[in-house]
């Protein structure tokens, strides 16, 4: 709720602080005393236009602040955590307006935009009288209140729920309408290469080897003719190596039996000659199977070429190319299986389609039901506070496409004279009447709405008795929510639980505005005054007094 307004260089007004308090707080005052100028005041916290003609002549800068109590407002406290504002037990918002244009936000000591304000006020505060930010006067408002009234919350939010699964399925088979002419020339590509790739029966490490073996290939007759060459020279002809390794290790033999010591070369001898002889067999047997073939190099040469030409496709080794086959292939399997999505999607948006059908029927029956209910309702309550031809109506207008919300649009329509046809309430109702408006959908939806309601011109237009009932519905009201009331009327001022008087005054020729809590004397006199004038007389205070007793006692309601 709010707890304090503080108001500064803002028209008549020098500087004024207004604390307030649960219940009902009731301000009076002569006309022209500044009580329009805190209603505009409370309109710039809730984020209306700012004007440079709000400021107090000799004045640079206005200012307004307002604290709320918002320890049991989770909502709120977590829309300042969005923001990244801070967010404890108070809400602090100061504006200030500027002559040079410079006006400014603050919500909790950080800097804010217009439209944060506006967000974070309208779940605080309302006005109900002439200012263009009334619930009423916004026919997306009239679709919640009849909805709480008929207790359809919940099947709306099920409704609700049910459109947005439907939406999101119809966007995906939009979507997959639009991918539908690129997804077959994407599935005929990756087709292509898997197969072009699949063909070729590639192995890991399978060019190395070819590589390798085309090299052998290509030297068949220099391999052949060297390690046949190399045979005959260690083995095979006269004066071969080995025959003369033989005959010097034989000679060494013999020598080493005289001296000792070259037993070791004789040794080394021997196995030198051995290893030879290996190699020289393995040289014979080398090129007895090295030979010139053609046909096999040029199919080491074809296959080589043809890897060549798959690495420029696909990747930089048959390991690249190999795993670019599977990144290709799992995509083929998605994009094989969308004609599946498909099916499954269609089937999906069809029994969800015939589901918010279903819900959307039901909703629409019960808010036919409910607006004829709240009909009789809120024109039994307007005909008790001086409305007594109003006509309420309630339009329930089909759409051709539905909503989030239902299958029709909601709108409150309203008729204060006979032989007028109703019409939207922004057209055709005046101030005090949607003050009272409101204050009848108070008695008939006491849940609904904001902490803190502020009724200006409640009483435009009425007197006696009906005076004292919007006093009594007033403080049924506040025993709810916080109300803050501007009024004429002694009777409704009798219901406060915390009156203040607005009034003039004027020092060093300079006229300002100020505020004073009244208590119980002072409220007789304020009373008396509204009774009777500038002169108040004994029976007027005696008047007084018994009001303000008379207020304090409940009436049963009829």
């Amino acid at each position: 709720m709010l707890t304090d307004l503080s108001i500064k260089n803002v028209a008549i007004i020098d500087s004024l602080h207004l604390p307030f308090r649960a219940g009902l707080t009731i301000l009076t005052g002569e006309t022209g005393a500044g009580k329009s100028i805190i209603i505009d005041a409370v309109g710039l916290i809730m984020g209306g236009r700012a004007s440079s003609d709000l400021i107090r002549s000799g004045s640079d800068e206005a200012t307004v602040e307002a604290i709320f109590d918002i320890f049991g407002l989770p909502d709120v406290r977590r829309h300042l955590e969005e923001a990244g504002l801070e967010a404890g037990d108070e809400l602090l918002v100061k504006r200030s307006i500027s002559r040079a244009g410079k006006n400014r936000i603050f919500i909790n000591g950080g800097m804010a935009t217009l439209t944060l304000l506006t967000d974070i006020s309208r779940r605080l505060i309302n006005i109900y009288g002439q200012h263009e930010s009334q619930t009423l006067l916004r026919p997306e408002n009239h679709l919640l209140l009849l909805d709480a009234f008929g207790n359809n919350n919940a099947l709306r939010e099920e409704f609700t729920a049910l459109c947005g699964r439907l939406h999101g399925i119809q966007d995906r088979l939009a979507h997959l309408d639009e991918e539908e002419r690129e997804a077959a020339r994407r599935l005929d590509l990756l087709s292509f290469q898997s197969d072009e790739i699949a063909a070729a029966e590639l192995l890991p490490g399978e060019e190395e080897e070819l590589e390798e073996r085309r090299r052998v290939l290509a030297g068949a007759e220099k391999l052949g003719g060297a390690s046949a060459e190399a045979f005959e020279r260690l083995y095979g002809g006269d004066g071969a190596i080995l025959g003369q390794l033989r005959r010097i290790a034989a000679s060494i033999t013999d020598l080493s039996a005289i001296d000792h010591t070259l037993a070791g070369v004789a040794a080394t001898l021997e196995e030198s000659y051995l290893q030879l002889e290996d190699a020289a067999i393995s040289l014979r047997d080398y090129a007895a199977r090295i030979e010139a073939d053609p046909a096999g190099l040029q199919q080491a040469d074809d296959r080589l070429d043809r890897i060549g030409r798959l690495k420029k496709k696909y990747g930089a080794t048959i390991e690249e190319i190999l795993a670019y086959r599977q990144e290709i292939d799992a995509e083929l399997e998605r994009l094989r299986g969308r004609e599946q999505d498909r099916a499954q999607l269609e089937s999906e948006r069809d029994r969800l389609a015939t589901e918010v059908r279903k819900r959307g029927a039901e909703l629409t029956g019960r808010r036919a039901k409910a607006a004829g209910a709240l009909k009789k309702a809120l024109e039994a309550e307007a005909h008790q506070v001086a409305m007594k031809h109003a006509v309420f109506e309630i339009l329930l207008e089909p759409l051709a496409e539905p909503r989030a919300s239902g299958f029709e649009r909601i709108e409150f329509l309203f008729s204060p004279n006979p032989g007028e046809p109703p019409r939207p309430l922004a057209r055709i109702a005046s101030g005090g009447e949607l003050s009272r408006l409101m204050l009848a959908i108070k008695q008939v939806l006491p849940e609904s709405d904001v902490p803190t309601l502020v009724f200006d011109e409640v009483d435009s237009g009425i007197g006696g008795a009906t005076s004292e009932l919007v006093g009594r519905k007033l403080k049924n009201v506040a025993g709810r929510q916080q109300v803050l009331c501007i009024t004429h009327l002694p009777q409704v001022a009798a219901f406060a639980d915390q009156h203040l008087r607005v009034e003039k005054q004027v020092e060093a020729g300079r006229t300002s505005t100020r505020v004073a809590l009244l208590e119980e004397r002072e409220r007789t006199r304020e009373v008396a005054r509204m009774l009777a004038g500038a002169t108040i007389t004994e029976s007027a205070l005696s008047h007084a007094a018994e009001m303000l007793a008379a207020a304090v006692t409940p009436t049963p309601s009829k």
